[in-house]
């Protein structure tokens, strides 16, 4: 089991260090069986920060993502959280101005992320497989730039398929419904 760790975190510190070295604008940790994000990239990536615009934490065991990490990497335009534990973001998501593009696919929310109305600049939202039931429709009525919302697999009530669908101008994107099974 250690072996396997040392692995995971050489894997880590290689691509952070492939992004540093390189300057790109994008960090891949997908895949890193990451439970948070290490603090010490903070620290490596402190030149490069502002230059980071595109992060995936995808399919790791994440339960939650901290305020430092949405303050540090305020440039983002697209942040792939898909496949973790998340249930909430931080407050302080609000502050990335630049953000068009969130997955959010298979986590364990129950109630939409509310703080992603208030990001003007968001385009698209994936909150597939998901344990959704409610939608805030006049808050995301209001998200001009929204272009897609995917709340496929997620338990919506029917009460709320009905309210949403003539209020948003995007692409809302849910399951069929289930036909309810007869007694």
């Amino acid at each position: 089991m250690q072996k396997r760790m040392g692995e995971a975190v050489a894997r880590v510190a290689r691509k952070v260090n492939d992004t540093v070295e390189n300057k790109t604008d994008s960090l891949d940790l997908a895949n890193c069986k990451l439970m948070t994000f290490p603090v010490g990239i903070y620290k490596a990536m402190r030149t490069v920060t502002e230059g980071i615009h595109c992060i995936s934490l995808a399919n790791n065991e994440l339960k939650s993502i901290t305020s430092r990490f949405v303050t540090t990497f305020n440039q983002l335009r697209e942040l792939n959280l898909a496949g973790n534990y998340l249930h909430r973001l931080p407050e302080e998501v609000t502050s990335l101005l630049h953000l068009q593009t969130i997955n959010l696919s298979r986590n364990r929310f129950r109630h939409f992320p509310e703080p992603l109305a208030t990001i003007t600049t968001l385009e698209t939202i994936d909150l597939e497989e998901n344990e959704i039931t409610e939608v805030p429709a006049e808050m995301l009525a209001s998200m001009t730039s929204l272009r897609s919302l995917n709340l496929r697999e997620n338990p919506v009530s029917p009460e709320a398929r009905l309210l949403v669908r003539p209020l948003v101008p995007f692409d809302l994107l849910l399951s069929p419904e289930k036909p309810i099974p007869k007694a």
